[in-house]
């Protein structure tokens, strides 16, 4: 071919395909079957042939760019607060999210807005003609706003209620979640008052897990008090201020206090051995996400697992699969979770020879 750049006219030559083939496949619509999809990249990779983002964006009225929203942490002016909240669970959805967009050719566009500020719908409606689809994180939308924003553009909302006819939900089953672990606690460990430390109050992950882990208690004869009701904000902070002030109280504390997050549990069961509270001997603790840290706790944590890795890879997936015009995408995705069971309920594991790291361990040669 000499030093000439191979065109999508070579592609479609040595593929077999027409060149309106070559498109759709480069494209990654769903139109294009798998096997004539390889040809195409077959070809593509033989004759290095590269597509020009802009010819394509032209060609198809893409951006071939999606964008990702996610509220920012507030600042109050503790720094170790706004630094933890940037270890939150969302940031491994975002990293899903961007591993799968990367995959399909797409570019993940990120912006931050304050929870339910007023201007963040104008800031959001300002993106939508820079990017083929959106997906919007907890509490960064009111249902109105998600609604009015969905008619403009592709949307899939995480965490949400699952109610929106405008938008797409991707969200994990908390209901399920939360009765698999009472039935652990009070079959597994005949519990029979729990307590409960929630995230913030509007999240709607944190309302259904409340309610459905309230409710399942007390079918299976459980009592959850309200003093037992404990309002969190998902960090570890707000568990460990939670905790502080309920064991100021003359009640007597209950059971088992289950924990939204796994960040709460780590602030309640802080807030607890600093009490001289063993956890589980004294209180059982249980977390929901399973972040890598807690399995190395001692004890090690016991939690709901979720993949919020996997919730970012299904929300680019939905999007995608509407802006290839799939009539079949499913608009309200649930994905499953399981109980992961550890040493803080109170069940025996391999894990529980690990060192405590909420305990001072001495240095090397210092007495205990």
């Amino acid at each position: 071919m000499g030093d000439s750049q191979p065109t999508i006219y070579d592609v479609a030559q040595r593929a077999g395909v027409s060149t309106a083939t070559v498109s759709r496949a480069i494209n990654s619509l769903s139109s294009v079957r798998p096997s004539t999809r390889d040809k195409v990249m077959r070809a593509m990779e033989e004759l290095e042939f590269v597509p020009n983002a802009v010819a394509r964006g032209l060609a198809s009225g893409k951006h071939w760019i999606l964008g990702l929203v996610f509220m920012h942490a507030p600042f109050d002016g503790n720094v170790l607060a706004v630094e933890e909240a940037s270890l939150l669970y969302t940031d491994i959805v975002i990293r899903g999210a961007e591993s799968q967009a990367a995959k399909m050719g797409y570019s993940l566009l990120l912006s931050g807005v304050r929870e339910y500020d007023d201007s963040g719908l104008v800031h959001l409606l300002s993106l939508t003609g820079t990017v083929d689809g959106m997906i919007v994180l907890d509490r960064v939308l009111s249902e109105e706003d998600a609604a009015d924003l969905g008619r403009r553009i592709p949307l899939v909302l995480l965490a949400g209620t699952g109610s929106s006819d405008a938008a797409m939900s991707i969200r994990v089953d908390n209901e399920q979640a939360m009765r698999s672990l009472v039935e652990h606690l009070v079959n597994v460990h005949q519990v029979t008052r729990v307590g409960f430390v929630s995230g913030l109050d509007d999240s709607p992950d944190s309302v259904a897990r409340a309610l459905t882990f309230k409710a399942a208690a007390e079918q299976l004869g459980a009592t959850l008090l309200d003093v037992d009701n404990l309002k969190g904000d998902w960090t570890s902070g707000g568990g460990e201020s939670a905790m502080r002030a309920r064991m100021a109280l003359e009640d007597p504390l209950p059971e088992v206090f289950a924990c939204a997050n796994d960040q709460t549990a780590v602030g309640v069961i802080f807030a607890l051995k600093s009490a001289g509270i063993r956890v589980p001997e004294d209180i059982k603790v249980t977390g929901f996400d399973d972040i890598t840290l807690t399995r190395y706790f001692n004890p090690p944590l016991t939690t709901i697992r979720q993949s919020g890795s996997r919730l970012g890879e299904v929300a680019v997936d939905v999007l995608l699969a509407t802006l290839d015009g799939d009539e079949d995408v499913q608009r309200n995705v649930v994905l499953p979770t399981e109980l992961i069971v550890r040493g803080s309920c109170g069940c025996v594991t391999a894990s529980d020879a690990l060192p405590d790291l909420f305990e001072v361990v001495p240095r090397h040669g210092e007495a205990n």
